[in-house]
């Protein structure tokens, strides 16, 4: 209570740069990845069982699939369910996914606050900056816990390495949680062998440096690491959850079609503040009289790479980048003497007005908030993105036989319309390189497209309006009958068969 009871400007600073980051991480749930999640939790709730197998396509039907998030899924579904009344769109459940998003967002860039040095108007400053870049990452999604975790895993790092407090032994029980809830684990072992390779570097370069890690006290961080491999295999799918990220990237369509998984368009003002935060960090480092560290300089490259590679890796930059930033933005302030120093009691006066400005803060966070969540905007949000009038027919009256169905929507129809197996859904894993280059084929009429529909025994097909599969479908009307919808940005394709043409 005294933080409240003394809120100095820093204090207030701080306060408001939290609620106006949940605020702005509080966002309609669009993401069509979102709603498989949903579904498997479902699923997994109702069984009681974790699925080892496919149940929710007819392509892959039977087939070994590692549900890798499934803990992160009964969650969302969790969640969902908590807030829900059904499956609509504007549904109330969706209130309780945006704010466990934002929840999620938020606590991961505590962590990051954390790490940071300087003031608090110096801590904000990046912190802000760190946020708009990784909020490019953030829907209700698995990802999110390997956000959280990530950060933490750094700051565990950071108080060893920087507060000397130990805190390593939390990492291993830490990785057991993080693998049975998302695959993204692999960003704690990037976290750890970058920290490692940059202190043993820092040894041999700068064995005098004031934060290097000493040879002794790097061989229980080395140990840590170590005992961290062993941790993952406890997971109900074992030892093979090791392999599951070399797997999941060496899909050469992700790359190449997705775009989550391809290079960041700079185009593009959502991927802005990542190139901001990029230039920064190396505008700050050379102006500063700071000497980078080795490890905050092998994290910061090594992440800078991988968001470059991959977008869907932004955030993993904006967490070790984002205290780096802080670090070396502080010293160039100090070096010029520009330093403002914190108020330690704020008057009467400055007190109530500092209540009066949080208070108007908090009810402009609230406004915001409640405006991204109403049912009304949801609703309209939905529609616009999800083919929502499209899985309300095939939820009610769904034609007969097989679906082949985009993409993008694959997740969605999943959860909308649940007792109808789609072709194809985000599960990039469970399809692989070779089905999933076959879709390409057909979705974007390649030669021997339509004898792959015929040999799978397609029946019907859901797909974008605008789409090349729906131009040449619908100038064949002979063979495929189109169901149109008011969204006009959906289509439903229905093969007609002898039997319907005597009809």
């Amino acid at each position: 209570m005294t933080f409240f009871r003394q809120l100095t400007i820093q204090r207030l600073t701080i306060t408001i740069l939290f609620i106006l980051l949940f605020a702005m991480a509080v966002r309609v749930p669009t993401d069509t990845d979102t709603w498989w999640h949903i579904r498997s939790g479902e699923y997994i709730i109702e069984n009681t069982s974790i699925p080892t197998s496919d149940s929710f396509s007819h392509t892959r039907a039977g087939a070994e699939w590692i549900d890798h998030s499934w803990g992160a899924q009964v969650l969302l579904y969790g969640v969902y369910e908590l807030f829900g009344d059904g499956r609509a769109p504007g549904a109330s459940g969706n209130v309780g996914l945006a704010l466990f998003t934002a929840a999620l967002a938020t606590l991961g860039m505590v962590f990051v606050y954390l790490m940071c040095e300087g003031n608090a108007y110096v801590r904000a400053f990046v912190v802000v900056l760190g946020a708009a870049a990784a909020a490019v990452f953030w829907s209700p999604r698995p990802q999110m816990v390997s956000f959280v975790l990530g950060a933490l895993t750094l700051y565990l790092l950071h108080l060893y390495k920087r507060r000397q407090i130990d805190r390593l032994w939390l990492i291993p029980p830490m990785f057991v949680v993080w693998v049975n809830m998302h695959g993204g684990f692999a960003i704690g072992f990037i976290f750890l062998l970058g920290t490692i390779a940059g202190e043993v570097i820092g040894n041999l370069l700068n064995p005098t440096g004031e934060h290097v890690i000493r040879w002794a006290r790097l061989r229980r961080l080395v140990v840590i690491a170590a005992l961290s491999v062993p941790a993952v295999a406890l997971n109900p799918y074992g030892i093979q959850m090791l392999g599951y990220p070399f797997r999941t990237v060496g899909i050469g369509v992700l790359q190449d079609f997705i775009q989550e998984w391809g290079s960041p368009n700079f185009h593009q003002p959502q991927t802005w503040p990542f190139a901001a935060l990029l230039l920064a960090v190396l505008a700050a480092a050379g102006l500063s009289s700071r000497r980078i560290d080795w490890a905050d300089l092998a994290l910061v490259t090594g992440t800078a790479m991988m968001g470059l590679m991959a977008g869907r890796n932004i955030a993993v930059f904006a967490i070790a980048a984002t205290p780096v930033l802080s670090r070396h933005v502080d010293s160039w302030l100090t070096d010029r003497g520009w330093q403002i120093r914190p108020v330690r009691r704020a008057s009467r006066g400055m007190l109530r007005l500092n209540w009066l400005l949080l208070a108007v803060i908090a009810l402009g966070g609230l406004v915001k908030v409640v405006a991204a969540v109403n049912s009304t905007t949801v609703r309209e949000a939905q529609e616009t993105y999800l083919p929502v009038e499209l899985a309300a027919y095939l939820d009610e009256t769904p034609p007969d036989g097989l679906m082949f169905n985009s993409y993008n929507w694959g997740g969605y129809l999943m959860f909308a319309a649940p007792d109808v197996p789609v072709y194809v859904d985000g599960r990039t894993d469970l399809y692989d390189d070779a089905f999933l280059r076959d879709y390409l084929d057909v979705v974007f009429v390649r030669d021997g497209w339509d004898r792959r529909l015929d040999e799978q025994r397609i029946d019907f097909v859901a797909i974008e309006a605008e789409s090349f599969l729906a131009t040449v479908l619908r100038d064949r009307p002979e063979q495929w009958r189109e169901q149109q919808f008011d969204d006009e940005r959906s289509a439903l394709f229905v093969r007609i068969r002898e039997e319907d043409a005597h009809d």
